[in-house]
């Protein structure tokens, strides 16, 4: 079982073969902050011990235990201790793909669906996720999958509706989703902001204000965040963590690993050595 430790810490990061579709986490954290970053499907976590303060877009949100956080796809967000002995949680980051799936299938709701309250205060579902977690641990498929959907449905039902496709307002929301995609296809070598906007036929800070409007952070970040969701692609794919930075343009691996452990929570040897597991059955990673 692949750990990150310190004499407070640990955390693991992980797949369970039966499910691919869904990431786990079980971790406690005392001085880790993680920074403003999104991700591409969704998080569902439940602190069992201590306080999380999690930064979002409407404001903080305060998570203790028998809280269960809903994080939507693409929502930027922080995430710190809330109190001196930080806090523990389980957190499942399931695919946008199981999410709607099990959406269309229980209650109904058809097309990429949204949580409308980032925290609640609920014991049941903060429950289900650690029985998830212990499943999966347990190598035990049947129940691990039959409690996620038991606990996804009852989360959508009482917190559940189908996010609206809306075309963006041009100009400044059209440049800002340009942007995005130059910066995508040079992530090895991005452009500077002033360069960046003179392509794109605007100025620098107008760039940057529609930039962040539409997600939620400077270019610069957002370029950041989408460098680590490529590394974890690219270790996903049994490659070295050194291959991972050159590819996605960091400097060299001591900058992969310090923007990987910030926004993933382990180190990407950690990360990758999980990955280069079957998992059958698991572990208690609590020290």
């Amino acid at each position: 079982m692949a750990e990150a430790r310190t004499t407070q810490e640990w955390a693991r990061h992980w797949q369970y073969a039966e499910l691919p579709d869904l990431d786990l986490l079980r971790a406690r954290y005392v001085r880790h902050a993680f920074p403003r970053h999104s991700h591409e499907g969704y998080v569902l976590a439940a602190v069992t011990s201590g306080v999380e303060d999690i930064g979002l877009p409407g404001g903080s949100l305060r998570a203790g235990p028998g809280t269960v956080v809903m994080i939507n796809p693409e929502v930027p967000h922080t995430a710190r201790a809330g109190v001196a002995e930080g806090w523990v949680y389980a957190t499942l980051y399931p695919s946008a793909q199981v999410i709607n799936d099990i959406a269309a299938d229980v209650a109904g709701l058809r097309g990429t669906v949204r949580f409308a309250e980032a925290g609640v205060r609920d014991p049941h579902a903060s429950r289900l996720i650690t029985e998830v977690h212990r499943a999966a641990e347990e190598g035990n498929a049947l129940a691990a999958d039959s409690v996620l959907r038991v606990l996804v449905a009852g989360l959508l039902d009482r917190h559940g509706s189908v996010l609206p496709t809306r075309a963006p307002h041009c100009a400044g929301a059209c440049d800002a989703a340009r942007a995005r995609a130059v910066l995508e296809e040079r992530m090895e070598r991005p452009p500077t902001l002033g360069a960046l906007a003179s392509e794109l036929g605007t100025s620098p800070f107008a760039l940057l204000r529609a930039f962040r409007k539409r997600y939620g952070m400077p270019p610069h970040t957002w370029l950041t965040d989408a460098r680590v969701r490529r590394a974890r692609r690219i270790l996903d794919a049994g490659s070295a963590p050194a291959d991972a930075a050159a590819a996605v343009g960091f400097t060299d691996q001591p900058h992969l690993n310090r923007h990987f452990t910030r926004i993933v929570g382990v180190p990407p040897g950690a990360y990758r050595r999980e990955r280069a597991r079957t998992y059958k059955t698991g572990g208690d990673p609590s020290p």
